[in-house]
């Protein structure tokens, strides 16, 4: 006899069933009811003795020989594709940050509460811009939202994100400049890479421009976006690069 919820196979079945019930209904003969693992299908069969003699029960074989370092891994990689259901400041609990009230409410009150993120975050200088840009980051990142990611920034700033992102928020984001541009040269490598920063006045040239036009980003973040920007006098708006 089996019992509720065992998997077992038989000759007479395509697939492997989950029984739900067992019963013997008279001498030698036994129904069996149950539903198929792969299709749900119900099963309702008559077995005779022999024929149930002929049932195989499925069980689970465990390994214990794999590596603890990869065990934790793999436990952690679940327990991360579900983990922002239940933890509202991932982000923050992910990362070397202690950040401000008026950023905690900034990011997670306006800006990932909307499904298309698009905003400009017009704080004083010192108020954590980049704070935010970096959680904003690593939320869409844990949420699987985002992939490809390009920031760009006023030349003197680049390293100084490169690094606050890197110790921070563990993003590791390539610079793209001219000496990347001509050792790549053939290759547009806006497309090669997923993270990249690069200076305005680099991707505000007009050769390069095409090449940033032709490469998809889920996300770009402009430091200094008054740089980027349109202004109407009259009839007329003049536009910056």
């Amino acid at each position: 006899m089996f019992i509720k919820g065992e998997i077992i196979s038989s000759p007479k079945w395509v697939e492997p069933v989950e029984v739900d019930l067992c019963e013997e209904i008279s001498t030698g003969y036994f129904r069996i009811l149950g539903a198929g693992i792969q299709t749900r299908n119900r099963f309702d069969n008559i077995f005779t003795n022999d024929e149930l003699q002929e049932i195989q029960v499925n069980r689970l074989q465990l390994n214990f020989t794999a590596k603890a370092d990869d065990v934790f891994i793999a436990l952690e990689n679940k327990r991360y594709r579900y983990v922002s259901m239940y933890d509202p400041l991932l982000a923050i609990n992910t990362s070397k940050v202690d950040p401000l009230p008026h950023q905690i409410e900034a990011v997670y009150g306006h800006v990932l509460k909307l499904p298309r993120i698009r905003f400009l975050i017009a704080d004083d200088p010192g108020a954590g811009k980049t704070i935010m840009a970096g959680l904003i980051i690593k939320e869409l990142k844990l949420r699987k939202l985002v992939d490809r990611i390009l920031i760009v920034v006023p030349g003197h700033l680049r390293d100084q994100w490169r690094r606050e992102m890197k110790e921070r928020f563990e993003e590791s984001f390539i610079i793209i400049d001219r000496g990347i541009m001509d050792s790549h040269y053939g290759e547009n490598v806006w497309q090669r890479e997923s993270q990249i920063l690069t200076s305005i006045d680099f991707a505000k040239q007009d050769e390069i421009i095409p090449a940033i036009s032709s490469a998809r980003f889920d996300l770009i973040i402009v430091d200094e976006a008054h740089k980027m920007s349109a202004y109407q006098y009259g009839n007329k708006t003049q536009k910056s690069k």
